[in-house]
This record gives C-alpha cells, structure tokens and sequence, in this order.
C-alpha cells in the first residue's frame, strides 16, 4: 500500500506500511502462536489467518482536529501536539474521506475554534466518525465545553448540505485535558438516535459511544466463527449446546451470532447502558424475543459470580479491553466447569497470561483476525473445551 503521509513522514501510525501484507499476516500469526503454542498441551489446531483488505478498511475514525478555525486540520496529533491534516487516508472507508471537506467548511461556518493541546485553548477537540450500513454515518463532535453547542445546532442544516450522508449528529463534552477519546455527557442533535451496521448475518444498532470493531468485514468473519465455534456438539455425546453467555457483549454481535447459529438461549452483559440498548433492538430488528436474546448492563465479572452455578452456560465467550478478563474472572471460569469457551482478544499477552490460569480448559483451536493491517496490533481467537 502507497500513502504519501507516510513518505512525507507526516504520520507514524502505519509501522509496517513497507512490510509485505503476507509477511506482516505472517509475523503476526507466528507471535501469537508463540504465546499459546506453550499452553495447548494437547496440541492446537490452528485456522487459516483471516485476512483484511490492505485499504479502505477502518470504518470509524477519530479525527483530531486541529490547525485554526480559518484553516482547520482533520487527522492526528503531530509531535509537537498540534494538528496533522490526513486528507485521503488510504486506510480509513472512502465515506470519511468524502466527509472531511464537507467538516472542514462547517467548522469554519460554524466558527468552532479548534482545541490547541499546547495552550488549552479552543473548543472542538475531534470529530468521531462511523460508517454504517449504506455508507450512512454518526458524527460525534468532542467539545471542551457546551458553549458551542447552540452554534452546532443551528449549523445542522448546513452540516446536511456538507455532508449528506450524515445521519446522526451529536455533541460529546469532553472538558478534561488529557488523552481520552470522548467525555461523559452525549447530547444527541438530530431526531435519528442508531446506525443500523450490517456486520456478517447480523444488523446491529450503533448508539453513540457503543464499542464496535473498526474493520466490519473481519469482524463479520469473527463473529461468525465464533458461532461456529458456539454451535458445535458438546463433547463426547455430541449433545447440541443451548445456552450461551456474551460477556463484555458490547452492541450484542457475538450473541446474536450464536442465536442465528441455532442456539436457542443467548445472554449478553455489558456495563455500557447504551451498547446494551442498541443490543436489544437489534435483537428485536432480528425478530428474537427476550426469551431467546436478553440483554443486561452489569460488571460482566460481577454478574457472572452472582449467578446461581447450577444456571451456567453450555457456551461462553468473553471479548474484554486490552487488560484481559483479569484473574478474578479467569478463576471463576476455570471453577465454572462450562464446557465451552470462546475468548476472542484484541492483546495476545493478556490472552495468554488468562489462560495460562485456566487450567482446567484445553485450546482446541485458534485463529489470528487481522483488524489493523500495517501495524503490529492483532486479533485472535480461541477455542476452549473443559478437559
């Protein structure tokens, strides 16, 4: 892949951008191997790694804004904590490209002063963008403050003829200074309250500040073998699972998934409110009744050791941040005595180090999903059977 950013040096983000894609698909299935080869005692299957398209992948973005309000920059922070104007990023969907001039203009319109690191002056500090079924988009602008948010209102009618494709527009307030993506309070400026995303078999619904991966056609090929995964007899009497729990379900995809899977009972638990809103009506656009897809908003660790033992699960898969499930979850699981597993980890080393303490599963198998090509980050998912 060609990016004139990166030969100008003007963006770092891209560490492997010289490195032929194979050989970077390679380098990463071969580190995570290295790290769970130790552990499978019985031996690994490994899947073919699930590739990416090397463009045009990333389908939400966080565009830092920068420069003045004349002359403003959308991209990322520069060494000198001022804005680097990316326009045409190679990696990020075409509908944010096409959507960057259109912002450009309103901000200018709109005089939204840009947010300067250094000083701590201004008040737009980024524009958080994602592309969503149809290539319709949510736009999130991160504000220091809510002065400018009466400006931005009154700005809808023009931000529509800048950028048509725009069809839910909010405010974040974000007034501290320090490297976090959004603030606590949402203000949502337009009637539309989802994105409808299409990820593999599933429509989900994106609220703002619902977690979803950024590259939707690998993820559609996760979800979709941990279904897979999910749905395989259990065991040595090839029993048919029925039961499954999602924790750290985000917007519901791994559940919903499972449900399509032929799985007759799938609970999902995630502490964000809204994730867990946009999961139930996705689950209803999908004509599943509660008593077939449930959905809660809890400490997943926390609500999995108050559940009665004898209520647990055929399946479960747990999908948490980088830190991993921690070792109060893993220890819970590992007493659990579930049959089935299915971790998927965006942090090989947390990966490992939990189920180096789950001792009473066996990997089965295990396979390496490629969301950030041209960088050193990897996805991966794993089988777990209880011995």
């Amino acid at each position: 892949m060609h990016c004139e950013h990166w030969d100008r040096r003007a963006c770092p983000s891209c560490t492997r951008i010289d490195t032929p894609y194979p050989d970077q698909l390679a380098a990463k299935q071969a580190r995570v191997a290295a790290l769970l080869d130790p552990l499978g005692s019985d031996g690994i299957h490994w899947l073919p790694a699930c590739p990416s398209a090397q463009t045009g992948f990333r389908t939400s973005a966080k565009l830092v804004v920068g420069g003045t309000r004349r002359r403003p920059t959308l991209g990322i922070l520069g060494a000198d904590r001022r804005g680097v104007d990316l326009p045409g990023c190679p990696i990020q969907h075409p509908a944010i490209n096409a959507a960057a001039p259109g912002l450009k203009r309103l901000i200018r319109a709109a005089r939204l002063d840009p947010y300067d690191v250094p000083t701590r002056r201004g008040e737009l500090k980024s524009v958080l963008i994602t592309v969503g079924a149809d290539e319709r988009l949510m736009l999130r602008f991160v504000l220091r403050s809510r002065e400018k948010v009466p400006d931005l209102r009154r700005a809808l009618p023009l931000l529509r003829d800048l950028v048509p494709a725009a069809d839910i527009v909010t405010a974040n307030i974000h007034p501290a200074h320090e490297a976090v993506l959004e603030g606590p309070d949402e203000i949502v400026l337009t009637s539309r309250r989802t994105l409808p995303l299409n990820v593999g078999d599933a429509r989900l619904m994106l609220g703002p500040g619902s977690f979803a991966q950024t590259n939707t056609r690998v993820a559609s090929a996760l979800y979709r073998q941990a279904a897979a995964w999910a749905a395989l007899p259990l065991g040595a009497s090839e029993r048919a699972p029925r039961t499954l729990w999602d924790l750290y379900c985000g917007v519901g995809g791994f559940a919903l998934h499972a449900a399509g899977a032929g799985l007759e009972e799938v609970t999902g638990v995630e502490v964000s409110e809204s994730a867990i809103a946009s999961a139930i009506a996705a689950a209803k656009n999908l004509g599943l009744p509660r008593s077939r897809a449930r959905f809660i908003a809890a400490d997943a660790t926390a609500w999995a050791r108050d559940q009665d033992p004898r209520s647990a699960p055929d399946v479960l898969v747990v999908n948490p941040p980088r830190r991993g499930i921690g070792a109060d979850l893993a220890g819970w699981i590992d007493r659990s005595g579930i049959p089935r597993v299915v971790y998927s980890s965006c942090n090989p080393q947390t990966l490992a180090r939990d189920l180096e303490s789950m001792g009473a599963y066996a990997i089965r198998a295990a396979r390496v999903f490629d969301m950030f090509p041209h960088t050193n980050h990897v996805e991966a998912a794993c089988l777990l059977e209880h011995r």
